[in-house]
């Protein structure tokens, strides 16, 4: 079951539209740590997912060690999962950041990511190599954002 803290809920100046703010966390390792999904609600709804790499929901480590495809897909996956839970889809992605350990990922990377999102368009992204990522093995880590109707 995930684990969420009490909604923050305020009303605008007018009273009649209220906000909400919620965050979960899925997986054990990631509890106390940071939240997986910020969802916020309004007039429309925004569900902010963490950095998802390949990083075991159980705890277990990196799965995929050295097989940068495989995290890829690994990542997506979860993406596609969590967002689900928040009733939305790759086609809701309005931004994401996509953080890798070595620019010859590249070609890759873009190979799965437009085979992952089919025909749904394609959102806002920014490619960044930088020299580490938060776990040793980890080779990719994607920041996305959505949006979905209230």
């Amino acid at each position: 079951m995930a684990r969420r803290r009490a909604p923050i809920i305020r009303k605008d100046i007018a009273g009649s539209r209220k906000f909400a703010k919620r965050n979960y966390s899925y997986s054990d390792w990631t509890k106390g740590k940071f939240s997986e999904v910020v969802t916020v609600s309004g007039p429309g709804r925004l569900i902010f997912l963490a950095g998802v790499g390949a990083e075991d929901e159980n705890g277990a480590g990196i799965r995929h060690k050295d097989d940068f495809a495989g995290q890829v897909r690994y990542a997506y996956d979860k993406i596609k999962r969590h967002l689900a839970r928040h009733g939305a889809g790759f086609a809701d992605i309005v931004k994401m950041v996509t953080y890798v350990t070595d620019i010859r990922y590249f070609q890759t990377y873009n190979q799965i990511r437009v085979e992952t999102f089919g025909s749904a368009p394609l959102p806002a992204h920014t490619f960044l190599t930088i020299s580490q990522l938060a776990w040793p093995g980890m080779l990719v880590e994607i920041d996305v954002t959505a949006a979905v109707p209230a």
